[in-house]
């Protein structure tokens, strides 16, 4: 099995909505937002085995100082075979030097991003006006 990740790879909406409904992410009940929000990132990472969209990720970013990275997603069937590790390495390698890289996580995913040198920021805590459910 070879994992193909690739910066600014093109995306289907078929397929997009397949991996967020697949992981049960609320944004997939809102595909045209969601399409234009994923194809206006500052960087989108995919990952893919042949033909098939088996992860994606996107990030956002002023370019020179904060990057924030809102959605890193792997198929369920696909987790635990390192996918989201080279989806995150290949974004890390694109913001290298930056001041400020930021994400949220929750659940299992906490401990996978400290693995790739994330920590809890201070004092801070995460903070939102939110229309999803799932968190």
């Amino acid at each position: 099995m070879t994992i193909d990740v690739s910066l600014a790879d093109t995306i289907e909406e078929d397929e997009v909505l397949h991996l967020y409904r697949a992981n049960g992410w609320s944004s997939a009940d809102k595909p045209v937002q969601l399409m234009a929000a994923l194809r206006n990132s500052h960087a989108l990472v995919t990952a893919r085995i042949g033909r098939q969209l088996v992860g994606l990720g996107n990030a956002i970013s002023d370019g020179h100082l904060v990057v924030y990275f809102p959605h890193m997603l792997v198929d369920p069937a696909h987790q635990g075979k390192g996918v989201g590790r080279l989806m995150m390495q290949s974004m890390l390698a694109r913001y290298a030097g930056f001041h400020q890289m930021m994400l949220t996580a929750d659940g299992g995913a906490i401990d996978f991003y400290k693995a790739l040198g994330f920590e809890r920021a201070g004092k801070t805590a995460p903070m939102w006006i939110y229309a999803g459910s799932e968190h």
